[in-house]
């Protein structure tokens, strides 16, 4: 690969930086509050919520994300009462809003699970205690029970942030012209295979290594008192 090649290819990939950014970063901000919901869903004595919660997450996390992307992308426009609504067809014709829809539902299926972990993983006698001392439920949840959960699902949490940012790359197949939009672009004019993916991996690669780093300064932050 030479620089030549390497000078024109960079800027014309890193157009792509800004959509997969946006994608990112909105799908991980509903999904991991979908996901928020679910989890306490899945444990409420409600039978009814539990199971809806539980069959969503099989649902979401047995089939592939390719899948539920062409669903959405090609499959729901077919439905009358979802193409003749104008806010439904607004969402389903475009392509970037297809993807965030998909991806934000499917990490949230991920998120609920891994919540459920860090929540069912507290402590029942920090539960009683504050119970005892008089909290009510939404402060004993917003002062115990979140930050413990939160501290607990971090690591896994940040496992799913990183898929969530290669899952991305599946967004150019229906239309979207991410970081990998770009190189199949830049592929079909160039016919460098080879150089332009290599080139669309590293910067993959930078992203989820600025991501690890951040998540580990998190998680640094929030351990920080048992560090010591």
């Amino acid at each position: 690969m030479d620089m030549e090649f390497l000078e024109t290819s960079m800027p014309f990939l890193l157009r792509g930086l800004s959509t997969t950014a946006a994608i990112t970063a909105i799908s991980v901000a509903i999904g991991f509050n979908l996901g928020l919901g679910l989890a306490l869903m899945r444990l409420s004595e409600n039978r009814f919520l539990a199971g809806f919660a539980k069959y969503y997450s099989l649902v979401f996390r047995g089939t592939p994300l390719l899948v539920q992307l062409f669903l959405f992308y090609y499959g729901l426009g077919q439905i009358g009462f979802i193409k003749n609504n104008a806010i439904t067809w607004w969402v389903i014709s475009d392509g970037v809003r297809c993807a965030v829809m998909a991806m934000a539902l499917n990490t949230a299926a991920y998120t609920s699970e891994i919540l459920r972990g860090g929540l069912l993983s507290i402590p029942a006698g920090l539960k009683e205690a504050a119970k005892a001392a008089g909290m009510s439920p939404f402060l004993r949840f917003r002062r115990i029970e979140f930050p413990l959960a939160i501290r607990q699902a971090l690591p896994a949490y940040g496992n799913e942030l990183i898929l969530v940012v290669k899952g991305t790359s599946l967004a150019s197949t229906i239309t979207v012209l991410e970081i990998t939009g770009y190189a199949k672009r830049l592929m079909s004019q160039t016919f460098a295979i080879f150089e332009v993916f290599a080139l669309a991996g590293a910067i993959y690669l930078v992203i989820n290594l600025a991501l690890v780093m951040l998540i580990r300064l998190l998680e640094a932050h929030l351990m920080r008192h048992e560090a010591r």
